[in-house]
């Protein structure tokens, strides 16, 4: 780790939102090159002295959403939701420490102590503090609610000064969709009201609300792109920023 490099970065501890779509291939729930970017990503982040927390999804294991189509109850759905998470945080630790030798704690909001220590808010700080990587699974043990809410709770919980939101294939929020309008601006920054009032869908309504009560900034980029984390946590205009202290502003580059 690059000991003295904390010193130019713009956060000290950072939550990452990570979905369990970003671990899956095409066709397969894990596809190893796309773990290793994530690693990548992660390690990037540790190597500029940031403590880093992760709040990892299920949805390439099963999606809570499905159960009607399933005719399942959602609660049903989401509890085997909140189990493909526990799965995801195990993989993304044997990832981690098959790269480098540095610790991982998966902490879960469901008891499954064989597999995963439970996550109590003191010892997952002082984990932190330690250096160690935090990898949160089980949302918050509790259906009807997906994991955007759990990272806004859990980085308030652990002071984080930040949220990182990967999004796949798309570098933040765009004044239209730009996969299909290649005019479509992106913006560098946005007020949390503004998403919230124009119910822009970036997040879950409670988590945007959440994260704006309590002033917490949230960086939305594009994951699929190399080095999109370093960038941010090293200040550099990438993605769309999301704060009480923000202005409504497009980036000068287009969709591409």
């Amino acid at each position: 780790m690059d000991q003295g490099a904390d010193k130019a970065t713009r956060y000290r501890r950072i939550m990452i939102k990570l979905s369990g779509g970003a671990m899956a291939g095409s066709d397969t729930i894990f596809d190893q090159a796309a773990i290793e970017h994530i690693v990548d990503q992660i390690l990037s982040a540790v190597d500029l002295g940031c403590a880093v927390a992760i709040m990892v999804g299920g949805g390439n294991i099963f999606r809570g959403n499905v159960a009607a189509k399933w005719h399942i109850e959602r609660a049903e759905a989401d509890n085997m939701g909140m189990l493909g998470t526990v799965i995801n945080g195990v993989m993304l630790r044997a990832a981690i420490n098959a790269r480098i030798q540095t610790d991982v704690r998966v902490m879960t909001a469901i008891s499954i102590n064989q597999i995963a220590e439970p996550y109590i808010r003191l010892r997952a700080d002082r984990h932190l503090d330690k250096g160690s990587i935090v990898i949160l699974v089980g949302g918050i043990g509790q259906p009807y609610v997906t994991t955007d809410y759990p990272a806004v709770q859990r980085a308030l919980e652990l002071r984080c000064d930040a949220i990182l939101a990967a999004k796949h294939g798309v570098d933040g929020v765009f004044t239209d969709d730009p996969k299909t309008n290649p005019k479509a601006k992106r913006y560098r920054s946005l007020t949390f009201d503004e998403v919230i009032q124009r119910d822009l869908r970036v997040m879950d309504q409670s988590a945007m609300l959440l994260a704006r009560d309590h002033a917490l900034p949230i960086h939305l980029f594009n994951f699929d792109q190399p080095g999109r984390i370093r960038d941010i946590c090293l200040g550099r205009d990438v993605g769309t920023y999301i704060g009480v202290d923000a202005k409504t502003l497009l980036a000068e580059d287009s969709a591409g």
